[in-house]
């Protein structure tokens, strides 16, 4: 070993020391290590800096856009709401359905934005379903970390060995050349996770209080103001004399007192809820959200279902609750000196003019039942207000009017382009599908869909440049050069000659199969990505001593690398689900070490048939 080499590898494992320690930053670790290999001479700045205009690099960042686009336009949310549905309270159909969809998403975007999503739809259903947290969030966990080895841009490791792999003259892996291995993988973790999932532990949750920093809910909400026993779900059919007619024409509020909340209108996915202005037309199949607030409320309901044909459904109380990216409540307070004191509830024109309904009015902490609709308003009454999620924010802007005293705590989890989703899967259909035909370069198909992304309004500018995880970047940036390092001062071939006497110049799979435990097991203690930047140069040097191709070697770095199953912190996504499922450290050692070791040998025996040595 030449005092060069020995210098690289000393720094390189004063870095491994420090991303263990977690002190100081992995990123600022990262950029201190590159420039001492500047100051000490083994690299020239052009060296040291080609990170910077590192494809791979670029397309990492595009694709967390491209991600956070997803996310802002509720795509994540709405197949979690269907599989709420598909799933009919089986556990077991609901794990395999939770696994699959958490996979799919996670495979084009952010796998810890996917879990982080998933996690309270999860806990729903485990409460509806009456079993433990615990049961499904080591499942979702598994699947974040499984949805990385689907496809290239699933995880930033494979982003990675590609970078290097072309780095040294190779032509890389295609976007789909990861699905293979991964869809059987997956598979395997379904099944693995079925039978193992009776070995969580069936711990409780903590029961939530009601501290005073809490905010209300959208049911608690309705409730305050007697909505839930006043509000009707009338369906339209085909034959009724409302279709083809707009609000405004049916006057529904005025001949009926019939106050139409919203619209459900099958879509896609599931229903989704249109605006209820004066100019909507009604649809056949519509399902009306009416609120009578009038004392003979139930006579004027069952007056208008004869009048208009319709027919009542039943009206769940959680209704708001699973509609609530759809439809927002907010409450509102009088202030002294507003213009609105002195007018009626009708003259304030709220729906035509901010595109939100009053539904309910209290004063002097009484709900007003008697002909609300016509009390004048005074100092300090409040009122509820329903509508869409934007025109609920907009209230912010009516300070002279009202205060907003209560937004529920429903609107963190509203996606602000919820509208745009079918957009925002054209345009990432579009993007695979540029990026799989080689049309262009990879990192030009992403640009496009991140410009693309922006075009329809499915991300701000702002938005786009907070979705990117600049530490990863930086990380990445800063730990790249040590593969030119290594290979300048011989250090790759001396950890080749280390791992060959290891397994004794075995055959190739002996070393495919040593490979995968050292990256795993480096992989407990440093991230993911930082675990393919030390490894990726190591497995590519070892195909090269065996003669081999460097495809295999390279995607086991990558599969090895996401392989963090065996502790809670070996991914952010595992430590995602440690509070909610009420795991202890060793729960994960027990379901992980062997899930771990299935993965290895797995990858050992089909990674030589799809990539040929």
């Amino acid at each position: 070993m030449t005092p060069e080499t020995a210098w690289v590898l000393a720094l390189l494992a004063v870095c491994v020391v420090c991303f263990v320690l977690n002190r100081p930053r992995m990123d600022v670790v990262a950029l201190a290590a590159l420039t001492l290999l500047v100051l000490g001479g083994t690299l020239t700045l052009p060296e040291a800096l080609a990170g910077f205009s590192e494809p791979g690099v670029i397309l990492i960042a595009l694709f967390f856009v491209i991600g956070e686009a997803l996310a802002r336009t509720g795509i994540a949310y709405r197949v979690g709401d269907w599989l709420v549905a598909r799933a009919g309270g089986r556990e077991a159909r609901l794990l395999a359905l939770l696994m699959a969809a958490t996979a799919a998403l996670g495979s084009v975007m952010s796998s810890t934005a996917v879990v982080a999503i998933f996690v309270p739809v999860a806990l729903r259903v485990a409460q509806r379903a009456g079993s433990a947290p615990g049961r499904l969030m080591m499942p979702l966990a598994f699947a974040g970390l499984l949805s990385g080895m689907l496809t290239l841009v699933g995880t930033p490791p494979n982003l990675v060995v590609q970078a290097e792999l072309q780095r040294r003259g190779h032509e890389g892996f295609g976007f789909f050349d990861f699905t293979p291995m991964g869809a059987v993988l997956l598979v395997l973790g379904i099944g693995y996770m079925l039978v193992a999932r009776r070995w969580l532990a069936a711990r409780e949750a903590p029961r939530g209080g009601g501290g005073e920093g809490r905010r209300r809910r959208l049911r608690e909400l309705a409730a305050d103001y007697g909505l839930l026993d006043r509000t009707r779900r009338l369906r339209v059919p085909a034959a009724s004399p409302a279709v083809g007619r707009t609000l405004g024409e049916l006057e529904l509020r005025a001949r009926h007192g019939a106050n139409v909340i919203a619209i459900e209108r099958e879509r896609g996915l599931g229903p989704a809820v249109v605006d209820t202005s004066a100019h909507q037309q009604i649809l056949p199949g519509d399902v009306l959200l009416a609120d009578f607030a009038a004392p003979d409320g139930a006579l004027q309901a069952q007056r208008v279902v004869e009048a208009m044909g319709f027919t009542e459904l039943p009206f769940r109380r959680d209704y708001f609750s699973r509609l609530s990216r759809e439809i927002g409540l907010a409450e509102l307070l009088v202030p002294p000196g507003a213009a609105v004191i002195g007018q009626s509830i009708l003259e304030l024109r709220m729906r035509s003019q901010r595109g939100i309904n009053v539904i309910g009015l209290r004063r002097g902490g009484r709900l007003v039942d008697e002909d609300p609709l016509h009390t004048k308003l005074k100092m300090g009454d409040t009122l509820l207000v329903a509508g869409a999620w934007k025109d609920i924010r907009g209230l912010a802007g009516a300070a002279r009017d009202f205060v907003v005293l209560t937004l529920p705590a429903e609107l963190d989890d509203v996606a602000p382009a919820a509208s745009r989703a079918p957009l925002a899967l054209a345009v990432l259909a579009a993007t695979v599908a540029l990026m799989v035909s080689g049309l262009v370069p990879n990192v030009v198909a992403a640009l496009l869909g991140c410009l693309a992304m922006g075009a329809v309004r499915c991300i701000d500018a702002e938005s786009a440049y907070r979705a990117i995880h600049w530490q990863s970047l930086m990380l990445i940036v800063g730990m790249l050069p040590f593969a030119v390092a290594l290979q300048k001062t011989g250090g790759i071939t001396w950890l080749v000659d280390v791992m060959l006497a290891a397994t004794g110049e075995a055959s190739p799979r002996a070393a495919l199969a040593g490979l995968f435990v050292l990256t795993a097991l480096v992989g407990l203690f440093v991230s993911n990505t930082a675990t393919a930047v030390l490894m990726a140069p190591i497995g590519l040097g070892l195909a090269d001593r065996l003669g081999c191709a460097p495809e295999p070697f390279a995607m086991m770095v990558a599969l090895a690398a996401s392989a963090a199953f065996m502790t809670p912190v070996s991914s952010p996504v595992n430590t995602l689900v440690l509070g909610p499922g009420r795991y202890r450290f060793v729960d994960f050692v027990k379901i992980g070490v062997p899930f771990t070791a299935v993965v290895g040998v797995v990858c050992v025996l089909l990674l030589p048939v799809l990539f040929p040595f």
